[in-house]
């Protein structure tokens, strides 16, 4: 007799591989990306520096980051045939929008047929320099306006809002979305990281990874929390409907999104800096009223802080997305943007020391069913 395998559904718990790119400790809700603290980099660094950390291995120089931003500045713009392809789909949700303007990118990449460790590096560095392009352009298209030009004396956090309505951003606001972006830039094995690998284990390109990635983001349990928890602030409408509101969401088994992690059994580290974000914002803006109502949620919910489901970083997320003016369904590609060199830096480790990945299924079904023709049946 067969000895039932033991299964970890989910893959839960499981070790895929070594890592040198982040380090979570779910049960003390730490987080590194190389080696330094989330905290660290929150207070002191900005995305290009982490972006560089996370495909170079290291952190660079005064004049490394420079020649850094250089190549990123000069990677902003796209093709215009990647332009016309977003006119073509951009009815579509924006992550489908992304998803297939990635992929139309691969057909332009001067590297697409080079599979080289530096080729995939400058095919990195290039992913994450027109992101932000891909998302403002479809942004524009679907309102029936013309993109904007990126421009090479903002950041990159910077030149993306600027993007999105040819306006010079506020400080603050640009300071909110470079945070954001760090934050998001690096998980470990998520889903649309593992996802990323299952597709660059194959020795496919990297672009097919990206493309597998953005693809798996796209669902709701991953990268959807933030629009979700902003449905849900806007549903409950005042701080003192909270409580019921919960309440009846609870009782139909319903989840209450931006709560609860995979990983974590304590505060995602993360959260702690969006939710200082959406205070500020809020009470510079007028607009206190979401963050006063996210607050209210988290003081009803921590009950549940003894299973382990505390808020996580999409919690506050969406409150600040809101308030910088920006629509609901452009909050999973921001968190794609902020991923990408999280993304990249996952494939380029797989590719270093690549296994197909290959897991086994237990069969559950009938054995030595017997075959009837069709006109017997």
């Amino acid at each position: 007799m067969t000895t039932s395998p033991t299964l970890y559904r989910g893959l839960k718990d499981v070790y895929l591989d070594t890592t040198q790119s982040s380090f979570i400790d779910g049960e003390q809700g730490i987080l590194l990306y190389r080696g330094y603290n989330i905290h660290d980099l929150a207070a002191n660094s900005n995305f290009e520096e982490v972006s560089y950390l996370l495909i170079h291995g290291t952190m660079p120089t005064s004049e490394g980051l420079g020649a850094f931003n250089k190549r990123l500045i000069a990677s902003r713009t796209m093709p215009e045939a990647v332009k016309d392809v977003i006119k073509a789909v951009a009815k579509a949700h924006p992550m489908d929008v992304l998803r297939t303007a990635v992929s139309a990118l691969s057909a332009y990449d001067p590297d697409t047929a080079d599979m080289s460790k530096e080729a995939n590096i400058r095919k990195s560095e290039r992913l994450t320099a027109v992101f932000p392009t891909l998302v403002a352009a479809h942004y524009r298209i679907r309102q029936g306006l013309e993109p904007i030009e990126p421009r090479s004396d903002l950041s990159h956090a910077a030149n993306f809002l600027y993007m999105l309505d040819g306006n010079e951003p506020d400080a603050d606001a640009i300071s909110a979305i470079d945070l954001d972006f760090l934050l998001h830039a690096e998980h470990g094995a998520n889903a649309s990281a593992f996802a990323a690998r299952v597709t660059a284990s194959t020795l496919s390109d990297i672009h097919s990874a990206i493309v597998t990635a953005i693809g798996t983001l796209k669902g709701p349990l991953h990268g959807g929390a933030a629009e979700a928890v902003q449905v849900m602030t806007n549903e409950i409408g005042d701080p003192s409907r909270a409580q019921a509101y919960l309440e009846d969401r609870l009782s139909r088994g319903e989840k209450v999104m931006g709560f609860g992690h995979r990983v974590y059994r304590a505060e995602d580290p993360r959260a702690r800096h969006m939710r200082e974000r959406s205070k500020a914002l809020g009470q510079k803006l007028g607009h206190e009223e979401w963050y006063q109502i996210l607050q209210q949620v988290e003081k009803d919910m921590a009950k549940y802080q003894s299973r382990g489901i505390f808020v996580n970083v999409d919690f506050y997320a969406g409150s600040v997305y809101a308030l910088l003016g920006l629509p609901e369904d452009l909050f999973i590609p921001l968190f794609a943007i902020g991923r990408i060199p999280g993304w990249c830096t996952e494939i380029l480790e797989q590719y270093d020391n690549n296994l197909l990945i290959r897991p086994l299924l237990e069969y559950v079904g009938p054995m030595d069913e017997k075959y009837v023709p069709i006109d017997e049946r």
